[in-house]
């Protein structure tokens, strides 16, 4: 098939998602309130609670839940064939994760921006809650862990794009004072930090950077794994206005850009797809199509992590509540635009289906690799741009989404622990630098503890990712649906989703605990245990309490 007709087929289905259904959702469903007074104005602090333009908005919280997750799981996930990655991306972010992200940043922003672990507590109970909250710490940890480990394999592998990584971090800084502190006009700080950002792509290649092995008796993965969460760390502390959303929103503009490249060199270079649409001669070793793909596409479709956001930062920040439409739905129909280019990247990108098998030997052969690999290639042809400068390019694009990622997931786990100080009383942990602290030593022991060290952490955890990344979509999910109950609108399009998808991620996490048993990772198992647990309890205790209410 090619590749331009698939882009055009799924780019067109998306559009009419976002233009048609989630109208319909927020009109007919979430009944939006222009006149209602959110969060960021009746609690503003100029610190977490920010009224912000909503297009400033959209790029923090499209950059914070895109990510790596939406390259890497379409990535992994095209060992199946491109058919089935195709129709879970187009039909999960349409009806599944637009509804989902949609509604998590309105349900916080109707109930004083909790975040939706806390809101839980008021909506389901305090058992609940807690509960819940345990599944949230857990898919952080993971989240931060991963993301890590992965952009530091990508540092690693393409060192002409560390360069333009950090200058992105220090044009932040510059941005957030321009736009926030000075008031500058959007547009020319727009322009300048983007050009300033590709400008600096051929000094990355003229000086790429690689640490020097053994440093301090670590090798350079572990040093950048070190170097990532420190600067998470005190990202995480400064006011959100300094650098997480100058960063998110550069970001955004740069994503913007790249996808603009990618689907433009995709068009003139009209690729064909020489990956099978079903393959039927997958490598030994691979775990089974279903249920395994809803969890390995665990972003693109969609994401537990993505209502974190939504209810932990985005809904701290919206000037108005009808801007949710444009930051939520949107945003997830972004991240649908970015998983669809990671499967074209993936499967056209290669000149014969012997090269394609030839990445793809097992199931952890694709991911960030694979989508660099076959991406540089589509847009080198279609471009005419030097394959290793298109190479930088897509990496800088990956790292930067996912930096953005561990910003914000490293503040939010920060928000859990310090909401764990003020549940249970404990003064300590309602230190920002205490919170701080004992978030990034998890990460740290987690990311370590998993085959840090070499790089190998990422893909190891990468299914526990995504199975608790979509048990907690559906607890999300579940929360929105007792609140629509309750204000007596239909539900059914929030409950389908999650009966969907909590059935497909329960299924995922029993064949991941028998696949940890007999390879004896007993870490993962435990963990595994642990979030399953909590999270059918959740359940249990939301679907008493829905009953209650629908008998009362």
């Amino acid at each position: 098939m090619n590749a331009a007709l698939l882009a055009i087929i799924g780019l067109t289905l998306l559009f009419l998602g976002y233009r048609f259904y989630s109208r319909f959702i927020a009109e007919r469903i979430y009944q939006l309130d222009p006149q209602f007074q959110t969060p960021a104005h009746t609690m503003r602090d100029d610190v977490d609670y920010v009224p912000t333009h909503r297009i400033i908005l959209w790029g923090h919280h499209f950059t914070a839940v895109a990510g790596l997750a939406p390259i890497v799981g379409p990535a992994i996930a095209v060992i199946w064939g491109w058919l089935p990655a195709f129709i879970w991306v187009t039909v999960g972010t349409i009806f599944f994760a637009g509804v989902h992200d949609f509604g998590a940043v309105w349900v916080s922003v109707r109930n004083r921006a909790q975040s939706i672990g806390a809101l839980s507590g008021d909506i389901v109970g305090t058992r609940a809650r807690t509960l819940f909250m345990i599944v949230i710490f857990f898919l952080l940890l993971m989240v931060n862990s991963v993301f890590a480990v992965l952009i530091a394999k990508a540092l690693q592998e393409t060192p002409s794009s560390v360069i333009p990584v950090w200058t992105a971090t220090i044009l932040a800084l510059g941005l957030g004072q321009l736009l926030f502190r000075m008031k500058v006009p959007l547009l020319w700080p727009t322009l300048i930090g983007t050009v300033i950002l590709y400008a600096v792509l051929p000094l990355g290649q003229l000086a790429p950077i690689e640490l020097p092995d053994g440093l301090l008796g670590l090798a350079p993965g572990a040093q950048w794994i070190l170097i990532l969460f420190g600067y998470a760390a005190i990202a995480s502390l400064l006011p959100i206005w300094v650098l997480l959303q100058p960063r998110a929103y550069i970001n955004a503009v740069q994503l913007f850009v790249g996808l603009i490249l990618v689907y433009t060199a995709i068009f003139i270079a009209s690729p064909t797809i020489v990956a099978p649409a079903i393959n039927l001669d997958i490598p030994a070793g691979t775990p089974p199509l279903l249920p395994l793909l809803f969890v390995t596409i665990a972003c693109g479709a969609i994401s537990g992590f993505h209502g974190l956001v939504g209810s932990g930062t985005t809904s701290k920040q919206l000037n108005r509540e009808t801007d949710a439409r444009f930051v939520g739905y949107l945003g997830s129909t972004g991240e649908g635009v970015l998983a669809l280019a990671a499967i074209i990247a993936t499967t056209a990108g290669f000149a014969s289906l012997g090269e394609w098998r030839a990445i793809y030997t097992n199931f952890e052969g694709g991911g960030l690799t694979a989508f660099v690999q076959g991406g540089a290639t589509i847009v080198s042809d279609g471009s005419g741009l030097p394959h290793e400068t298109a190479a930088t390019l897509l990496t800088v694009m990956a790292v930067l989404f996912a930096g953005t990622t561990m910003d914000t997931g490293v503040r939010l786990q920060r928000y859990i622990v310090q909401e764990w100080g003020t549940i249970y009383g404990i003064s300590g942990l309602r230190n920002s630098y205490v919170a701080t602290f004992v978030a990034v030593a998890a990460c740290l022991t987690l990311a370590f503890g998993a085959g840090g060290a070499d790089l190998s952490g990422g893909m190891v955890l990468w299914p526990l990712f995504g199975t608790t990344n979509q048990l907690l979509a559906s607890l999300t999910l579940l929360v929105i649906s007792i609140v629509l109950v309750r204000a007596g609108r239909p539900a059914r399009y929030t409950m389908i989703p999650m009966v969907f998808v909590s059935t497909a991620a329960l299924l995922a996490a029993l064949y991941q605990l028998w696949n940890f048993f007999q390879t004896a990772q007993y870490l993962l198992l435990a963990l595994d245990v642990v979030i399953v647990v909590s999270a059918v309890f959740v359940m249990l205790e939301a679907i008493s309490a829905l009953g209650r209410r629908t008998s009362a």
